[in-house]
């Protein structure tokens, strides 16, 4: 692990960008920056223009370390270039912003209210490939649509196996269990995660830390004593299909909680701006989500 690198996940003011849209939810990333289907002939040129898209993000003048302390990578992410580096290594090096790898390969279907993720029988491979790309740590998503106590602890066990999987590698898994925004038992769910959580950080060995990736809960400092807790380096906050306004508002509520929006972080922005439109829009929504990020 790099102590540098630790340090400014553990300690540092600000958020982490969350770019790491992948297979199905790429088309609707470059459809809200303003390019559609018909602007692309195969899957190659479609991640051509959303590493085009990234790689413009990245080079923005606000996309540094003093407000984005860290950024989530798709692999195809990790294995191109930006400013002539390797794009784990252009990241820490030029802007300051530790890597994080997205692994889980997707969902799989709904069973008993939640989605689990899918079998991921070359995570060591890819694993070993991140530690020598430069990469920090991972993101790997669940999805939890109602507030099933035996499928909200599948969820979380399951994301803990794999964690410890990825502690051994020697980088920081962050677990993402996302409750779905719009279920009426939001809050109940939530409650349920709570405790199923907390169950498996008392489990964890040794001086072993995780990072927990959130929604934005229905009440308030739900998840402070996640915040607080000695096996958790950092928590933080998914946007989860809120606005930007909605969720800094949210988030702002959280005291110790930090964002990881996605969506929310490339709202407003569009392949047709200029530079200079482009990189004052980009700087505004980086500025007010570090403001709710540091709030608490």
């Amino acid at each position: 692990m790099n102590d540098a690198q630790a340090e400014q996940m553990r300690n540092g003011r600000g958020f982490i960008a969350a770019l790491d849209q992948s297979g199905g939810s790429t088309p609707k990333a470059l459809r809200l920056y303003g390019v559609t289907e018909e602007e692309y002939a195969s899957e190659d040129e479609m991640f051509d223009l959303v590493h085009a898209m990234r790689t413009r993000i990245a080079q923005a003048p606000a996309f540094t370390g003093d407000k984005v302390i860290g950024a989530i990578l798709f692999e195809m992410t990790m294995d191109r270039q930006m400013g002539g580096k390797p794009t784990a290594r252009f990241m820490w090096e030029d802007r300051g912003v530790v890597p994080f790898l997205k692994v889980d390969k997707g969902l799989d279907d709904e069973r008993d209210q939640v989605q689990v993720m899918k079998p991921m029988p070359d995570l060591d491979t890819l694993l070993a490939r991140a530690v020598q790309a430069g990469i920090f740590g991972t993101k790997m998503r669940s999805v939890i649509n109602g507030a099933s106590p035996s499928g909200i602890r599948a969820v979380v066990s399951q994301q803990f196996e794999v964690g410890r999987q990825i502690l051994a590698h020697g980088l920081v898994p962050i677990i993402e269990p996302e409750v779905t925004i719009s279920i009426a038992d939001k809050a109940e769910a939530e409650d349920i995660l709570l405790a199923e959580i907390t169950a498996h950080l008392e489990a964890l060995n040794g001086d072993s830390q995780v990072m927990l990736k959130l929604t934005l809960p229905e009440h308030a400092n739900l998840y402070k004593p996640l915040v607080d807790h000695p096996r958790v380096m950092r928590v933080v906050a998914l946007s989860g299909g809120y606005s930007r306004d909605e969720a800094c508002g949210r988030l702002a509520k959280n005291t110790g909680m930090i964002a990881s929006f996605s969506r929310a972080l490339t709202e407003g922005l569009s392949a047709r701006q200029s530079d200079e439109q482009f990189n004052a829009t980009i700087a505004k929504a980086i500025d007010g989500i570090y403001q709710a990020s540091v709030a608490g």
